[in-house]
């Protein structure tokens, strides 16, 4: 017992009974300490904002017969919690290093306590520069190369440049990977408000999101109607009580099948002369036309009335749609657009599709037959058929 005698009684004598009594009292040899131990660990010391950590404290320990009667956590930021388990978990939203402690109380009040530090990772920080607007078909830069990760750590970028398309075919249009580059370079064939986002991730996993949009606005444009005048003709021969059929689309310009506004339409089916016609009546045809788009049928036949003349049949109609204004300015997301739009107003859209001509011979036949013979079973004909089209003519106005 000499330690325990100098620290009581340092330099001075005492009694047997005295040394006894000292023997029996805590802290003096250990024997009867009841102060805990405690110990703590995490399932993870190095996590992201947002994540969340699991602690245990647990093998902390309080010597018999005293128990642990609570745990009091200490998260570092300004968070704490009891539990009467040596269990714990807690969500970090504030990045940064974290010292979280345990202190260990047990049933005498005496208590100890034991820390972890948890390193918290901050997301990357986002900064996009594009334009204010842009038009149409052209090409805008948006630019996130300044974007940094707050610890220094290098970055990576995730771009999809349109929230309304799933191009990657998951169900998903917001998730696609359209380009890894720091800027991109977009163009929009619609006007209106585009919207897309760019995620950022640092080495360390975290991430950081931010939606962006660009305002794309239409482009202005001059209109011009173009008068022309386009002209069909065929020629054949037919037979009495046969029908030749010709079709074709007098709006298609190019390969645009409704290029053009239709206006007029004079159509001459002109026969040739029979040779003998004082002995046999004039042949007499049916020329016949159908817009089945339209729902436009008519037809008209041949005259008889002078022989001296070739006979005829014609159909004539004009007005076939209203007569647009010209030179005047338009606003459109294209020049294709504005044509297609032209050309597809309500109430001028007469004559779309295909013209079916059908020329039918329908009294070829002589009065009388020479040797049984009938000299002259059909006729030769010449079909013209004019129109007059509208074809829109626009550019651009630079403003």
């Amino acid at each position: 017992y000499a330690i325990c005698i100098m620290g009581l009684q340092a330099g001075k004598a005492v009694s047997l009974s005295t040394i006894l009594l000292f023997t029996t009292l805590a802290g003096c040899t250990g024997l009867a300490s009841t102060t805990p131990i405690a110990e703590i660990t995490a399932d993870q010391e190095s996590i992201n904002v947002g994540e969340t950590v699991n602690f245990d404290a647990r093998d902390s320990t309080t010597p018999s017969p005293t128990i642990i009667d609570e745990y009091v956590w200490d998260f570092g930021d300004g968070e704490k919690k009891t539990t009467t388990t040596g269990i714990a978990f807690h969500t970090f939203s504030q990045s940064g290093n974290h010292n979280v402690e345990v202190e260990v109380i047990n049933d005498k009040g005496e208590s100890d306590k034991a820390t972890v530090n948890i390193f918290v990772n901050s997301p990357p920080t986002i900064v996009i520069e594009k334009p204010g607007f842009v038009r149409t078909n052209e090409t805008a830069t948006i630019d996130a190369s300044n974007s940094y990760d707050v610890e220094g750590g290098n970055v990576e970028f995730i771009w999809d440049l349109d929230l309304t398309f799933d191009r990657n075919g998951d169900g998903d249009p917001t998730n696609d990977a359209d380009s890894t580059s720091s800027s991109v370079e977009v163009m929009y064939s619609d006007s209106g408000n585009q919207t897309g986002s760019l995620t950022v991730v640092d080495d360390n996993g975290a991430t950081s999101t931010e939606i962006w949009s660009l305002m794309v606005i239409e482009r202005l444009f001059n209109v011009v109607w173009e008068e022309q005048h386009v002209t069909y003709e065929w020629s054949g021969y037919t037979e009495q009580g046969e029908s030749t059929i010709h079709e074709h689309i007098p709006a298609q310009i190019g390969t645009d099948e409704y290029g053009a506004r239709i206006m007029q339409v004079n159509a001459s089916l002109v026969l040739d002369r029979d040779l003998l016609p004082i002995q046999w009546p004039e042949d007499n045809f049916t020329l016949r036309l159908n817009v089945p788009e339209t729902g436009w049928t008519t037809n008209s036949q041949t005259s008889h009335d002078n022989i001296t003349l070739n006979a005829t049949a014609n159909i004539d109609r004009g007005d076939l749609n209203p007569w647009p204004e010209s030179g005047y300015s338009v606003s459109a997301d294209s020049s294709e657009s504005l044509v297609q739009s032209l050309l597809n107003e309500g109430g001028a859209r007469f004559g779309k599709g295909d013209w079916i001509w059908v020329i039918t011979a329908d009294e070829c036949d002589p009065d009388f037959l020479i040797d049984d013979v009938d000299p002259d079973s059909g006729n030769d004909w010449t079909l013209t058929v004019d129109y007059i089209l509208l074809i829109p003519r626009v550019s651009e106005v630079l403003v």
